[in-house]
């Protein structure tokens, strides 16, 4: 992790400031904190005294609350792509619980809008890893590269095994296209919406499964542990009761820390409840501040969630525009950078938004691969066949977390961590495009395969 003496400077001079004359008004100096930080982009871990607040305030709720007891062999914290795929992938003889904290839908899984990466052929295994280093600022582990990627086409075939439609051209072969810092198309896709195509096909596939229950509307508080300290289950709350779920290996699907922000293109959901009460039982975490910001978020006037415009557009021939209507950046080069640039062409012009235009975008493109930008575009009073979009930057992705090796295993043993809680070194600093679907799927089987052969031995 980066030093963040300065920061905690600025924490410091924040708490001194006329900012801070609400101190004891703990909601409004939260909101105020979350907003400071993300101006200044700071870590997750700097917020953790607002949370570590709440979990004292928690577990004097818990206290009094009624008590409940379930068993099972592997409980699963959260229902994205990463939980479902270690689901589908874990011995069918195991007993395995899932717990969703909203409805099993609403998770950023299904959110996902450009597509999942694939080795287009052998051919292109040294520029898919040259373009996934360069894209994290070589800070990436190459080993996990490396699984990643080898691993890519098995997960795809996968996949359609299961159901899910990938966009194809006449003669049947899947269709590539390109995206930011891709050297070629190498992205499989589903209109606009991958995400969601590849999680409801799972998710169907799931609640096939005799030995997979799932439970929504149900928040993990916390981790079990037996009298040795091993990690033994987790606690949850549901229907304002407590549950004591015991099982013999846990697996964190939790998602990234979105919903601290107070521009994010993630459900508000997502608050890093993995991260912190991985920590507070002494896992390793690993980059708690390498947080991506998106380049092109359709610029609102009314709050909420952030709505994505897929990198894919630009892959297509999307380009950004200043308020002259000029072209100031090359759309193509990393998130990071096209990021940073609209932010110092924000700054230039004193404006609190730029533009996107698909002037250059065929309509049957538009109409063939991005029919649910199109109409949420639309429904904000925007022809994006007639006139370029307002957009603006938002936190988006989450590249820290968890540390886990190359099998998704913490540092605490029968603890798992996959998807966007944890680190497994992908990514680097800095996601590439439609790595984060491929990642999460690759690591969930491993994780599921690693707990299968621990049972076995």
């Amino acid at each position: 992790m980066k030093k963040i003496s300065g920061r905690r400077y600025r924490y410091n001079k924040f708490r001194s400031g006329r900012d801070y004359k609400k101190q004891n008004d703990d909601i409004e100096c939260k909101l105020k904190w979350i907003r400071y930080c993300f101006r200044f982009q700071c870590t997750f871990w700097e917020k953790r005294h607002f949370m570590d607040k709440e979990k004292n305030m928690n577990n004097k709720k818990n206290a009094n609350k009624p008590h409940s007891r379930l068993d099972c062999d592997v409980v699963i914290v959260g229902c994205g792509v990463g939980g479902l795929y270690s689901a589908l992938n874990l011995d069918h003889s195991k007993k395995i619980l899932m717990l969703s904290k909203d409805a099993v839908d609403i998770c950023d899984s299904m959110l996902a809008q450009g597509g999942i990466c694939v080795l287009h052929d052998e051919g292109d295994y040294d520029a898919f890893f040259e373009d996934t280093l360069r894209a994290g600022h070589y800070e990436n582990r190459k080993e996990s590269v490396d699984i990643m990627i080898r691993s890519s086409r098995d997960v795809i075939n996968d996949l359609i095994s299961k159901g899910v439609e990938f966009e194809r051209d006449e003669k049947g072969e899947l269709t590539y296209t390109k995206e930011g810092a891709h050297s070629i198309p190498r992205i499989c896709f589903h209109e606009d919406i991958t995400g969601k195509e590849i999680t409801t096909k799972l998710l169907a596939n799931v609640r096939k499964l005799d030995n997979v229950s799932i439970m929504e509307y149900t928040c993990m508080t916390d981790l079990l542990e037996d009298e040795t300290g091993r990690i033994c289950g987790v606690l949850a709350e549901k229907d304002n009761s407590s549950i004591e779920i015991y099982a013999g290996d846990v697996i964190f699907a939790t998602g990234g820390i979105g919903g601290q922000y107070a521009y994010s293109t993630n459900y508000r959901i997502l608050t890093g409840d993995g991260c912190r009460i991985a920590s507070d039982h002494g896992a390793e975490l690993e980059h708690m501040d390498y947080v991506q910001i998106h380049p092109t978020c359709l610029y609102r006037k009314k709050k909420g969630r952030n709505f994505l415009i897929s990198e894919s557009a630009r892959g297509e021939g999307a380009i950004i525009l200043n308020h002259k209507g000029e072209r100031f950046v090359d759309e193509l080069l990393p998130r990071d950078v096209v990021t940073e640039a609209i932010r110092k062409e924000m700054e230039k012009e004193g404006v609190k938004y730029e533009f996107l235009s698909f002037e250059n975008v065929p309509d049957e493109v538009i109409r063939n691969h991005f029919p649910h930008i199109c109409e949420t575009c639309l429904e904000d009073g925007y022809d994006i066949f007639r006139e370029p979009v307002p957009i603006v930057p938002a936190q988006h992705y989450f590249m820290g977390g968890i540390h886990v090796d190359s099998n998704s295993e913490t540092t605490l043993p029968h603890l798992y961590a996959v998807g966007e809680t944890s680190c497994n070194g992908v990514h680097g600093k800095n996601r590439l495009a439609s790595n984060s679907l491929l990642e999460s799927l690759v690591f969930a089987a491993r994780a599921a395969r690693k707990i299968n052969s621990e049972a076995i031995e």
